[in-house]
Formats: structure tokens, C-alpha cells, sequence
């Protein structure tokens, strides 16, 4: 019926079928006297999503997720994951051959203290590991008397005979219109950090800080509009962005070399090699410079100073062009929403819809918009205990048909050349019991104390996290996952560095975008989540003594209310649903079709 194209739902290869691609592994292992090999689920620059030819973990293992790691040795095999992905895991690759086992507590160090012999060599690529990542790798072969060796190709891709060819998709120049910021004011303020951190020049090593300084966008990875490359910036004189000159029309390479030198992605390394040789010290970003740079820099001579990348702060803090974009990208897609949901509310209690089907028409919904890029992530759409599964990916094996009594959880987003969008609602499909609609109560109460949370200057995400939680706590039960991420303007749906959860310790700041997404999940039975983006904006309270910040929330689809028992809302909290519905259809009801603005009329209507 609809047709999507920016999502697929073949199941991949995998199970015994892989099996053989462990052994010539193996062998391959041999033939380079390594008696074992670290395998990331990365890319050189650590991305969330990467290239078909970087997909390494997956075409050994046959696991897909966006988070592992494996490690092969002469005798086991072990695959790391997280709990997001311990069922997934567990069906997607040969349990004969690997062991599945835990990806942080206890971390896959613990597992090599405990396999490793004295005398072993493990074998890791440096280009695939931050230094961080390759210390604690060096540390647990120390305890047991192996050695870690830093391999100069990576032994999978001599065995990978049909390794897809890196990508080469066009470079954009993201306008004025949308950016808001030239380059050289941004290159003013990054030369302002580089002084404040004492160093003679810095690497970006995020290609999301690359796109975000020169104001370009690409499509080298599904769901993010990056161009993959890397960028030098010294204290003094022109930058150099590294960048695969294919990637480049002549308005593309004209925009760049306004501001920068523009060198092939392999002159990276000559380049940061003669800074070294001259005794330069360099700043690394801890999160996504590859071992291999630090290893480079110290050994000819320079000095690698590991941090926070200062393009992250700044890149997260949206300028007033940015903000008005984003709110012009929510009402857009809200457009799509109402239209989806209605479309919902119509055919799911008929009893044909299955969760692939309305991932099919909301991305459909989306593209009508006429202004759809990609979507921003892959869309969870889980119905009954599908839901229950934080980041259930729909496949043509485990699609299921919507029933009636079920819960249909939605979780999508959209990158519009304006902003980048991350909603979620869950939906009731018929009559739901009473402990749904607890629950449901219970999460959207944690998501209006968010929305309506009132902090000084300074505050960071872990002091506002718990906001979300008590009402789930006072019931004893709670969600696993963060209340919130950051989101980029046309950039990363999940960006860096602050977040709304117990392990955000950076100040939100007036013009970041959070998510605040409070769920709870009752395994093999439902799910729910509901999540709005939030604007940081500043806030006027009469005799207040510091500056006092609130949220703008962005996000403008009803909320169901055949899901809200309104007896266990305060006065407040039902007043904040009744404006937030009355605001959804001021803003959105004129774009509609008359069908839909009769559903968005009664969806919308104030709860009493």
C-alpha cells in the first residue's frame, strides 16, 4: 500500500550461515601470528551509523545492532553486548560459535583477563578504537602477559571478498538560510576554544563538527546528513578539511576553500605527522579521535591533548536561525502526524493494519510534506510486546498485525533541511485495561514535570532526570534508558554532550535541544513512551536571584487521551494537557484535510 524508501525489513544473514567466516577468520589470524583480534562495531570516527564497508561486526557475527563488540581467539568467541540488545543477539548469531556476553558490567576486559594465556597477541585496529578504548585493551593484556599489537590493515578485509566500496555520496553546502552562522564566525569562536585550551591546533575527528564549521551536510551514512571527513584547525592561519575529492561538485569545493584547504582524507596523517615532528601539541576529542591519531602524533614527536571537542558545546547551542528553523521542521511534521494518526485511528481497529504497515504510511505521510530528507533514525513501530522492546527494529519475520486491546508504540523522526525531528506516541487500539492507562498516566506525568521544570543557569541533566521518574517510582517501576538526548539542526537525531539522564553532567544551556522521553516497558505485554523535543530557553520569575531557564516544547501531536486517567492528574498537570492540546490545534489544524481536522478537533478536546 505505501512505499518506503529510506527503511528496509529484510532480516540479514546470519546463525550457523556465518559460521565459516569465523574460521577463515581464524585462519587468517594465524597467518599473521595474532592469536586473537578485537572487532568494534565503529567506524573511524566512532559514528552511530556507518557505511556499508565499515559494517565489520555484522558480516563476521551476524549481529546488527548499533552497539558491540567482539573478540575472536584461537579457541572462543565472544560477542558484547548491552541489555538493549541481548535478545537480539541471542537469535542473530550461531550460540555454537559465540558466546554472548555482557557489554559494561562486566566489561569485556573482565572476559580477556580471564581467556588470555601469557604470551598471547591480540590484534586490534587503531583506527577503530579511541585511545581510551585502546588503554583498557592494553591493560587487561598486561594482566594476563599478552601483548596487544596494532595491526596496519585490518585482517577482516582481506577475508571480506564482496566489502562494499566506501561511500561517495555528493557534498552539500547548507545555506545561510538554514545555518545562521558563517564559517569564519564559526572558526573565530573554535580559534577562541584552542586558546582557552592552550594547544597549537585541534582535530576534528567528528565529521558532525566538520559539517557544522564549514556549513556542509553529505548522505554518507543512513539517517544523518554527514559528509564523512576530517578537518585540522590550527591556532593560527587556514584550516584544512580532508575530505575524498569525488564528494565534491566546483560550487561544493569553492564554498570550502572560502575558508579552508581542501586535502585528500590519507593527507590527514602527513599533515598531523610534520605538526608533531615541529613539536606541536594537538587536541584529540576523547570520544572520537582513533588511537591511530594519538599513536601518529606521539610518535613523531608531538604532544596528544585528549578532551571534550569544543564544536560539540558550541554545536549544540542553536542560533536564532536554527531555533526558527526547528520550530518551522515541528509544525511541518506535525502536519504528517495528525494525518498519520488519524489514518490509525481509522484502519488499526479493522484488524489488517501490521507494524510495518504504518511505518511504511508514516514515512509516506512524511515524504507528502514535499521537504523530507531521510528519515532520522529507522522507526520503531512495536505493537503489543513488540513495544516492550526499547529499540525493537520491525523485520518481515517478527512484523505483527495490530489487535484490538493492544498498544502501539511510535517512535520516529524526520531531518528536514530545517531541523531534525524525534517524536513518540503511543497509541491505544481498542479498549485499553486499566493498568495501561495507569502506567500511560503515570509516564506522561514524569513527561509533563519535564516540560513544565523551571532551573538556574548551570543546571545539569542528571539534577532534572529524576523529574520524570517519581510518579514510576512511587508504583515501583521505572524505565531503563535516558529521559533525554540532544538533536542537531539538520544533523544527528542523538548529539552530544548533554542529556537528560543520570550520566548528564553538562550544563543545558538556553538554545540546546533535549528530548524528553519518560516510558515504561512490561515485557511480553506492552510498552509506552511518550516524547516531545524541548527547547532550553530562559524565563522570567519575579524576584528570582540567578537566571532561571525553562523549556519550549517543539513537539505538536496529541497526546491519546483514551490512554489519560484524569484523576490522577493535579489541577496543574491537566491544565498543561488541555494548553498543550489547545496550542497542537491552533498550530496545525489549518494545514489539514477536512477529514483529518475532525479527528484532530475531538483529539484535542479538553479533558475535564
Amino acid at each position: 500500500m505505501f512505499e518506503a524508501h529510506f527503511q528496509t525489513f529484510e532480516e540479514p544473514e546470519g546463525g550457523v550461515a556465518l559460521t565459516a567466516r569465523l574460521s577463515a577468520f581464524r585462519e587468517e589470524l594465524i597467518r599473521r601470528k595474532l592469536t586473537g583480534f578485537v572487532i568494534p562495531r565503529a567506524d573511524q570516527q566512532q559514528n552511530e551509523y556507518v557505511a556499508p564497508s565499515e559494517e565489520r561486526l555484522a558480516w563476521l557475527t551476524g549481529f546488527t545492532g548499533s552497539g558491540g563488540m567482539a573478540i575472536v581467539l584461537a579457541k572462543q568467541a565472544a560477542l558484547f553486548v548491552d541489555g538493549r540488545y541481548t535478545l537480539q543477539a541471542g537469535k542473530q548469531v550461531d550460540g555454537q560459535a559465540w558466546a554472548v556476553e555482557p557489554l559494561i558490567d562486566p566489561p569485556p576486559e573482565s572476559w580477556l583477563a580471564k581467556h588470555l594465556a601469557a604470551g598471547d597477541r591480540l590484534g586490534f585496529d587503531p583506527w577503530l578504537h579511541t585511545a581510551a578504548a585502546a588503554e583498557r585493551l592494553t591493560a587487561a593484556c598486561a594482566k594476563a602477559g599478552a601483548e596487544l599489537v596494532a595491526v596496519e590493515t585490518n585482517p577482516i578485509d582481506a577475508i571480506w571478498t564482496e566489502r562494499p566500496s566506501p561511500p561517495l555520496a555528493p557534498v552539500t553546502v547548507h545555506g545561510m538560510q538554514f545555518a545562521g552562522e558563517a564559517e569564519m564566525e564559526k572558526l573565530k569562536n573554535i580559534r577562541q576554544e584552542i586558546a582557552n585550551l592552550g594547544v597549537d591546533a585541534l582535530v576534528l575527528s567528528d565529521s558532525h563538527a566538520v559539517a557544522w564549521t564549514f556549513n556542509i551536510r553529505g548522505a554518507d551514512v543512513a539517517h544523518t546528513p554527514l559528509p564523512l571527513s576530517y578537518a585540522l584547525v590550527p591556532k593560527d592561519g587556514r584550516p584544512t578539511v580532508f575530505i575524498d575529492h569525488r564528494k565534491l561538485s566546483n560550487s561544493t569545493r569553492d564554498h570550502l576553500e572560502r575558508t579552508a584547504d581542501v586535502r585528500e582524507p590519507d593527507a590527514l596523517t602527513s599533515s598531523l605527522t610534520a605538526l608533531a615532528q615541529a613539536g606541536a601539541s594537538i587536541a584529540l576529542d576523547n570520544a572520537t579521535a582513533a588511537d591511530a591519531l594519538n599513536r601518529l602524533i606521539s610518535s613523531a614527536g608531538g604532544k596528544a591533548v585528549r578532551g571534550n571537542d569544543p564544536v560539540s558545546l558550541l554545536k549544540a547551542v542553536k542560533n536564532k536561525t536554527e531555533i526558527v528553523g526547528t520550530r518551522a521542521a515541528h509544525r511541518r511534521d506535525a502536519v504528517a502526524l495528525a494525518r498519520f494518526l488519524a489514518w490509525i485511528d481509522r484502519e488499526a481497529p479493522i484488524g489488517a493494519l501490521t507494524e510495518i504497515d504504518t511505518v511504511e504510511a508514516l514515512e509516506t505521510f512524511r515524504r507528502d510534506t514535499g521537504a523530507l530528507k531521510d528519515v532520522s533514525f529507522p522507526t520503531i513501530a512495536g505493537t503489543g510486546p513488540n513495544g516492550a522492546i526499547v529499540h525493537y527494529r520491525v523485520t518481515r519475520k517478527t512484523n505483527r498485525r495490530i489487535a484490538r486491546g493492544d498498544l502501539l508504540l511510535i517512535d520516529s523522526g524526520a531531518q528536514y533541511e530545517d531541523g531534525t525531528t524525534d517524536v513518540t506516541r503511543t497509541i491505544a487500539v481498542g479498549e485499553p485495561s486499566e493498568e495501561m492507562r495507569d502506567r500511560f498516566t503515570r509516564v506522561l506525568r514524569g513527561h509533563i514535570a519535564i516540560a513544565r521544570a523551571v532551573f538556574p543557569d548551570g543546571t545539569t541533566g542528571a539534577q532534572i532526570d529524576t523529574l520524570a521518574r517519581q510518579f514510576l517510582w512511587q508504583a515501583g517501576i521505572d524505565f531503563e534508558h535516558g529521559t533525554g538526548h540532544g538533536v542537531g539542526s539538520y544533523l544527528s537525531v542523538h548529539e552530544g554532550p548533554a542529556r537528560i539522564s543520570k550520566l548528564g553532567t553538562t550544563p543545558l544551556k538556553r538554545g540546546m535541544i533535549l528530548s524528553n522521553e519518560p516510558g515504561y516497558y512490561k515485557t511480553d505485554a506492552y510498552g509506552i513512551r511518550i516524547e516531545n523535543l524541548e527547547l532550553v530557553v530562559g524565563t522570567e520569575i519575579a524576584g528570582a536571584e540567578k537566571p532561571m531557564n525553562a523549556f519550549e516544547t517543539l513537539s505538536l501531536t496529541p497526546i491519546d487521551r483514551r490512554l489519560i486517567d484524569v484523576n490522577m492528574l493535579s489541577a496543574d498537570e491537566l491544565g498543561w494537557v488541555n494548553a498543550y492540546h489547545t496550542r497542537v490545534a491552533t498550530e496545525v489544524r489549518a494545514h489539514l484535510d477536512e477529514a483529518t481536522k475532525a479527528w484532530l478537533d475531538q483529539a484535542t478536546a479538553a479533558l475535564k
